[in-house]
């Protein structure tokens, strides 16, 4: 080997040994602060923008790009699997957000709603006084409105070359009745049809003259609201010459906004008062709601008939009214209710935080509910909840926002469209609970409220056979989060015996197994997925059908056809294989 060789090969050598006695030295030791590197970063919280999600730092602040304070959203370190309904987070990030929560509770479901209106005529009481037979006016007794008539009273004087003409056939005629009876009654029944009186007619058949001009009488009695002609004006038959209100009752119509329809019932006691009539109270009862919302106002009007002693309510002036409403029943005198902050709304959904109590660290479930009328600053709760639970109420869009950046499902990033791993069992089982849901939906469709009750009942049974230990992980959470919404909704329709309830009822329990097709599938050859866009007061109502043509639950016979077939779904598909429709399927929109 030649020298300079060995001199490289000696310098390798020492460079190996170098590096294999500092591997001994430090090695050891820098495993273990590596070790305990990793150990001192678990736990680190990392802060974030829910307006921009990439802005990312380990300590609180204000983002950089808005000013909003950063929220902390998740910590590192953790294990074991999770459920994507519930967000774990630390009390650091809860008391940053201010997150608070509140019991639901039970309250008694009773409403008072405050609406202002006006006082109108009762057009049941407003006579319209016309023009019997042709003519010039030739006196007006009554000259402006607001004045006051009895029945019978003179209004007007009329001369009618007509009538003058029928005067004359009449007064020929009597000359030889007893020759031409039929001809003498034709006359009279002539002016009869003019509405001359009795009165009138004999003094005419008695006369040698003729009479120039007629008076025309009230047929009611009350208040002058319209004079619509002038002296020397010409009339034809059937023209209005004044309109009469009796003013002895009146109406009291009030604006209910959209918000309110479900608590405005026929028969509700209304109080109100009139600014015009100061420490003066007056009481009546809705007698009528009218069935078109104004698209303008996004209100309806409620009507009440009032007593009007002495015609001290005036047409025009403005009501404030209290009505007292309820939807109390026999059978519950409470309902359950949660504060109107703790709901977040995303299309069909309605959505709360629910605090869960079983959980090392503070956690929220994320929880689709079916919520009921609005009473104040609260919300009735028709199925999802329980009493006691804890609801976030304050700093709910925090934890939405924290629930979509750590990949949670949340208000708008929820499972609806996407298809969880299913058991064919459990398939199985859905299927048939699918068969019980279209006997239900054909009784609505027969419109036979017992039939539906039957029905519902054999639903619930379906229901209560579905084995939710075939499903784990995601798919066992999301059977959890539909089938008590299920049950709920299919009890309401048992419980009704008002077919208009029990179809309020079937729109939710359709919603949510729709969407249970959807998660998980069945074993249906083919099956459609329908909506009408004119049931629940144009809110839209979906429902399953096994038929492509179109049988709508929610009106019956009276609109059988009314809607169209939006998606068509396979054997063993959900969303994912659905087809979309392009057209209605036998069935139009009204």
């Amino acid at each position: 080997m030649k020298p300079r060789n060995k001199q490289i090969t000696t310098y390798i050598l020492v460079a190996l040994a170098g590096l294999l006695l500092g591997w001994l030295i430090f090695g050891g030791r820098g495993a273990e602060q590596g070790h305990d590197h990793a150990a001192e970063t678990a736990g680190v919280t990392e802060y974030t923008c829910s307006m921009h999600p990439q802005i990312r730092q380990n300590e609180p602040g204000k983002c950089p790009l808005c000013g909003m304070d950063l929220t902390p959203v998740a910590a590192t370190g953790g294990g074991g699997e999770a459920s994507p309904y519930v967000l774990e987070m630390t009390p650091e990030a809860i008391a940053l957000a201010n997150i608070q929560t509140t019991p639901v509770h039970q309250v008694n479901p009773e409403n008072e709603l405050l609406l202002s209106g006006t006082v109108q005529l009762n057009e049941q009481k407003v006579s319209s006084i016309t023009a019997k037979f042709p003519g010039r006016i030739e006196r007006l007794y009554v000259n402006f409105t607001g004045q006051e008539v009895r029945k019978g009273e003179r209004l007007a004087s009329v001369y009618s070359p007509e009538l003058i003409t029928a005067q004359r056939e009449l007064q020929e005629a009597a000359k030889s009745k007893d020759l031409m009876p039929e001809l003498y009654e034709a006359a009279k029944t002539k002016l009869r049809l003019w509405n001359i009186s009795a009165k009138q007619i004999a003094r005419i058949e008695q006369a040698n003259d003729i009479l120039t001009s007629f008076d025309i009488y009230s047929d009611a009695a009350g208040v002058v609201t319209e004079r619509q002609v002038a002296v020397g004006d010409y009339v034809s038959t059937g023209s209005v010459l004044f309109q009469v209100a009796n003013l002895s009752s009146v109406w009291v119509v009030l604006d209910a906004y959209e918000s309110d329809l479900s608590w405005v019932k026929q028969g509700a006691s209304i109080n109100f008062t009139v600014p015009g009539i100061p420490g003066k109270d007056f009481t009546a009862k809705v007698a009528f709601v009218t069935p078109v919302l104004d698209a303008s106002t996004r209100a309806v009007q409620v009507r009440a008939e009032v007593v009007n002693p002495g015609n001290q309510l005036k047409p025009g002036m403005f009501a404030n009214a209290r009505i007292k409403t309820s939807t109390r029943t026999a059978a519950k005198e409470n309902a359950l209710a949660i504060q109107r902050t703790a709901v977040l709304w995303t299309g069909k959904r309605s959505v709360v935080y629910v605090k869960v109590d079983d959980r090392e660290a503070p956690a929220f479930e994320m929880r689709e509910v079916t919520l009921g009328p609005r009473l104040g600053d609260m919300y009735l709760i028709e199925a999802g909840l329980s009493e006691g639970e804890q609801v976030v109420t304050n700093g709910v869009f925090a934890v939405d926002g924290a629930a979509q950046l750590s990949g949670n499902y949340s208000m708008m990033a929820g499972p609806a469209n996407k298809m969880l791993e299913a058991p064919e069992e459990f398939q199985s089982q859905l299927t048939a609970l699918v068969d019980s849901y279209y006997t239900l939906k054909n009784a609505l469709v027969a419109s036979d409220a017992d039939a539906a009750r039957q029905a519902a009942g054999k639903f619930r049974q379906a229901l209560n056979k579905t084995d939710m230990r075939l499903l784990d992980g995601s798919s066992h959470a999301k059977w959890m989060q539909l089938q008590p919404v299920l049950a709920s909704n299919a009890d309401a329709i048992q419980k009704s015996t008002v077919i208009d309830k029990q179809r309020e009822a079937f729109s939710p329990l359709s919603n949510h197994l729709i969407e249970a097709v959807e998660t998980f599938g069945t074993n249906k050859e083919v099956l459609y997925k329908q909506k009408c866009p004119m049931a629940l007061g144009d809110q839209g109502g979906y429902w399953l059908s096994e038929l492509k043509d179109i049988r709508n639950p929610y009106f019956g016979d009276a609109m059988l056809a009314c809607g169209e077939t939006e998606h068509t779904y396979r054997q063993g598909t959900g969303a994912s294989a659905g087809e979309k429709a392009s057209a209605p399927a036998k069935g139009h929109v009204h």
